[in-house]
């Protein structure tokens, strides 16, 4: 019995190993751990992909003889002790592979023991008391089905749809006879996105562990011949254009050459070949996008130049490529659609600011590079979404743009008619078109407001009628939910600002709330806009007011606003979200000695930047993979975003220039620790290729050393933000118990 006993303990550890599959290299790492009752369990990394701490079933160890067993992904390792090695072979898919494993140390991302314990986040969940109508899950649990897609021809209607284990599956219905049948089985790695290619076949994209190298998959209609069509390792892929007129290829473009830059090809859905359509081989000067039209080809191209500017390619009549412009990277020209109404091929629409502050949409002749015609403009807002028909000659339907709600302007008669119908039968709700028929007989419209977080219907258009498909949340009633009000004020410095506020009941029967600010991402470009909003109505559920400030440098709003947050980020930009919190308590709206800042990404940043910046304004603060140095974030970027890291610079700081380099130091939390003085908690996914843990560790350990007490979540399944559902709520859970204890009435 002694001998065994040594045995078994001999098997606990890490064991680190090399699989060679399709003569790739890939490294595989198994850690074997025995209980308190003496019981064996294990979990396997892969760090390429990604993946950590997937659990085996089942861990056996007898005779000298490990066995381990993972029954969804069908996976099984058998293997012989010895000494310090395990000599065995891997079984998947009907794959025999040896693999021999040598004992190691488990190497995970950041620093794990400043993670706070399962335990402990539990039990700062459980100070969320209260008498509430909805959970946590009722707002994130992702609805048991969505993401509903007409195949071209309208014969099929696919959808995701959610089992037992939070699993999101895609399922195929066969619209005549109703035959349901599962396509697509979700697994480990989580299904990021899905469509039709074709009437008979499916592509979706899946990451490992939300590191965002997207891989490209297909399958057919009832689910045979699944294939994934771009097995490289540590390759990112992007689709370009989906191809209507040649149903077996699409163009997608990877960085498969060179980590850094991404170049075009064409792949068959069906066996995975490739044909790379172009070469981009300027490294320092890169290509950053191509422009293809419905027939697959190469119509434009944009360079960087210098890292700050782009020049614009337009093909000439022998093949070749001119320049058509040259712009510097504040600059907005690019080609949305070709004309092909037109019988000038030349013809296309375009986005542009080159002559106003505002981007709009122009119809332009590209080859004598010259403006056709203002086509549609607006003057608070830009302007850059059109949709036109191919099934009527590519007739040109409508504009859509962001104001304080989506604003949908139609152009042709039929469009006019359509619009007519939808908002005379919806008349309170924001739509859009999520899907429709090739031949335009059927369409999937899909309605939401501030309180409904969204409704399909179908219209079927030869009946004229409209069929209730799905409502995604039916556990939230409408009558139930928080109202956002858009909101207008001036900053300190005198720049019209623009957000919303959630505002719970209590606050509408007009009593002073506690208020959560809200920071958004990005920043550059990025904007909050009006709709349902889970986290709000999360928040306004418990009590709290939900504060969303379109700051300088927010997008939406003209180049103008834009720039004017250039090399302002944790300043002038941190002012905006500040007088927009002034401008909440002067409306009586919010009790001001309750104010608490979340956000994630850039709003991260804001969170841990505000409690440094103004240590007395905020109650408490909630760090959503954020941002804490600037200096460390600038050299962690993903390899994809280094031909920008000049325009990163000129947004943010750039640490070259001794004045701003001295800003950077001003501005980034890690350096300001002793500043923080109010309630931290700071949430961060193992394996984001944006925000390094690094940033998080940095934060939690220098504030740890002065004694604050800071819980910390990390998932070591996620990248920047969490995808996977059981991590969400269990991450507001905890979210809400912070609150509860800083927050919530004193």
């Amino acid at each position: 019995m002694s001998f065994i006993q040594v045995k078994a303990q001999e098997i606990v550890g890490n064991w680190k190993g090399n699989l060679a599959v399709q003569g790739t290299e890939m490294g595989i790492i198994f850690n074997i751990q025995k209980g308190s009752d003496g019981a064996l369990s294990s979990t396997m990394d892969i760090p390429s992909q990604g993946a950590t701490g997937i659990p085996f079933d089942s861990t056996v160890f007898e005779n000298n003889q490990l066995t381990l067993m993972f029954k969804q992904g069908g996976i099984k390792y058998v293997a012989s002790l010895e000494e310090t090695k395990l000599k065995g072979t891997f079984y998947q898919s009907g794959m025999e592979l040896p693999l021999e494993m040598e004992k190691s140390e488990k190497i995970i991302p950041g620093n794990p023991e400043l993670v706070s314990s399962d335990k402990e986040l539990e039990e700062l969940a459980k100070l969320d008391i209260g008498t509430y109508a909805y959970t946590v899950e009722d707002y994130f649990s992702k609805p048991k089905a969505r993401s509903f897609q007409f195949s071209p021809d309208g014969k099929y209607l696919s959808y995701r749809e959610k089992d037992e284990n939070s699993k999101n599956h895609v399922y195929v219905k066969e619209v005549a006879t109703e035959k349901v049948t599962k396509v697509i089985e979700e697994k480990e790695e989580l299904i990021r996105g899905y469509g039709w290619a074709n009437n008979q076949r499916l592509v979706y994209v899946m990451d490992k562990g939300g590191n965002e190298d997207y891989h490209l998959f297909a399958v057919n209609v009832d689910g045979s011949d699944s294939k994934e069509l771009t097995p490289y390792d540590g390759v990112k892929v992007n689709i370009l254009e989906g191809l209507k007129e040649d149903e077996d290829h699409m163009i997608i473009s990877m960085n498969k050459n060179n980590p850094q830059i991404f170049e075009p090809y064409k792949i068959n859905i069906k066996t995975g070949d490739i044909e790379q359509l172009f070469k981009n081989e300027d490294v320092s000067n890169p290509i950053d996008k191509y422009i293809f039209d419905k027939d697959g080809k190469l119509r434009a191209y944009s360079k960087i130049r210098d890292g700050v500017n782009f020049d614009l390619f337009y093909v000439q009549a022998d093949g070749t490529f001119k320049i058509i412009k040259k712009l510097n990277w504040k600059q907005s020209f690019s080609i949305i659609n070709f004309d092909y109404a037109s019988e000038n091929p030349d013809d296309a629409y375009v986005v542009s600011n080159l002559d106003s502050d505002k981007s709009q949409i122009l119809l332009y002749d590209l080859k004598e590079d010259k403006v056709l015609k203002k086509v549609y403009a607006n003057e608070n807002y830009d302007v850059s979404n059109l949709s036109v028909s191919r099934k009527r000659g590519y007739e040109l339907d409508y504009f859509s743009y962001q104001g304080e709600k989506r604003v949908i302007i139609p152009v042709s008669d039929y469009y006019k008619k359509m619009h007519s119908r939808i908002t005379k039968e919806f008349p309170d709700y924001q739509y859009s078109i999520s899907a429709k028929t090739d031949e335009e007989d059927k369409y999937l419209i899909f309605l939401q407001s501030d309180k409904l977080y969204g409704v399909y219907y179908s219209y079927d258009v030869l009946k004229d009628e409209f069929k209730l498909l799905y409502n995604l949340m039916p556990q939230l009633k409408e009558e139930d939910m928080a109202e956002m009000r858009p909101i207008t004020f001036k900053s300190r410095d005198g720049i019209t600002l623009y957000g919303y506020i959630t505002l719970p009941k209590d606050a509408i029967a007009g009593n002073k709330v506690p208020l959560i600010v809200n920071p958004h991402g990005g920043p550059q470009g990025i904007r909050d806009s009006w709709g349902f909003n889970s986290e709000a109505q999360l928040f306004a559920s418990r009590g709290y007011a939900t504060l969303q400030v379109n700051f300088r440098i927010s997008g939406g709003y003209g180049k103008k606003f834009l720039e004017s947050g250039f090399k302002q980020i944790g300043r002038k930009a941190m002012d905006d979200v500040e007088d927009g919190l002034q401008y909440t308590i002067d409306q009586g709206w919010v009790d001001k000695e309750r104010v608490a800042i979340y956000g994630g990404s850039h709003g991260g940043y804001a969170v841990l930047r505000g409690l440094t910046k103004t240590p007395d304004l905020y109650t408490c603060g909630v760090d959503y993979v954020g941002v804490s140095n600037l200096f460390t974030f600038m050299h962690t970027i993903p390899p994809y975003w280094k031909p920008y890291l000049k325009i990163i610079k000129e947004v943010w700081y750039d640490e070259d220039i001794a004045e701003e380099k001295a800003i950077m130091e001003e501005v980034s939390p890690v350096y300001q620790i002793d500043k923080i003085k109010k309630p931290l908690f700071v949430v961060q996914g193992a394996n984001d290729p944006r925000v390094n843990i690094d940033e998080a560790d940095q934060i939690v350990k220098a504030l740890r050393d002065k004694g604050n007490d800071v819980p910390y979540m990390v998932k070591y399944d996620e990248g920047h933000g969490f995808a996977k559902e059981e991590n969400s709520v269990s991450m507001y859970k905890a979210m809400m118990g912070f609150y509860a204890k800083h927050l919530g009435k004193k």
